[in-house]
């Protein structure tokens, strides 16, 4: 559910104080709803968060909206779009503060030509990626929607992630009304009612 890379942060933490003064790496904050980037939208930088968690959700044809994961410290965000140089994949919120690093862009590239570090947290990165949402699609089509949300609920108390109703709901792909039905179902259960 939530995915920290703490090696990731580690690396741009010991790059970002190597870089002194004149480093081209920021340190940005963002407040609680503040959207780090926006669906559709041109990428010029690459961002690790430092601090905090974000959703990351993609927005349909239709308004809905489906919350692919929820990232945390050591997470890149950003360095897709700018490989393949385009818009912006997704809608990237910051659900508490929010602290990042940031890599513009011509930096980034310079970084990937020069760093096998960098390119092996990188392949690394998308590989956990490509794990975790093969896990996250097979586990919701094979278990009940009460089995999966036992499993979040279990998650969310490890991890200790204050997730709302409704980011709960996009996250599973189901209307607030559904989870509202499934959730009196499981406390049923659970209750031996």
């Amino acid at each position: 559910m939530l995915r920290e890379n703490p090696e990731f942060l580690k690396y741009i933490e010991q790059l970002y104080a190597e870089q002194a003064a004149d480093s081209p790496i920021r340190e940005l904050r963002f407040s609680p709803k503040d959207f780090l980037m926006r669906q559709g939208t041109v990428v010029r930088e690459a961002f690790v968060i430092a601090q905090g968690v974000c959703k990351i959700s993609i927005e349909e044809e239709n308004g809905r909206a489906y919350i692919l994961e929820f990232l945390g410290k050591g997470e890149i965000l950003g360095e897709l779009e700018l490989l393949r140089d385009t818009g912006c994949l997704c809608n990237v919120q910051a659900l508490e503060e929010v602290s990042v690093y940031s890599l513009p862009k011509t930096f980034f590239f310079k970084l990937l030509e020069s760093d096998f570090r960098l390119n092996r947290l990188l392949i690394d990165s998308f590989a956990e990626r490509i794990s975790n949402t093969s896990k996250k699609a097979s586990f919701q089509k094979l278990y009940t929607l009460e089995d999966t949300l036992r499993e979040f609920k279990r998650l969310q108390t490890e991890q200790q992630l204050e997730v709302s109703k409704s980011d709960l709901a996009e996250y599973l792909g189901i209307s607030v009304r559904s989870l509202n039905r499934s959730l009196k179902s499981l406390e049923k259960e659970e209750n031996g009612f």
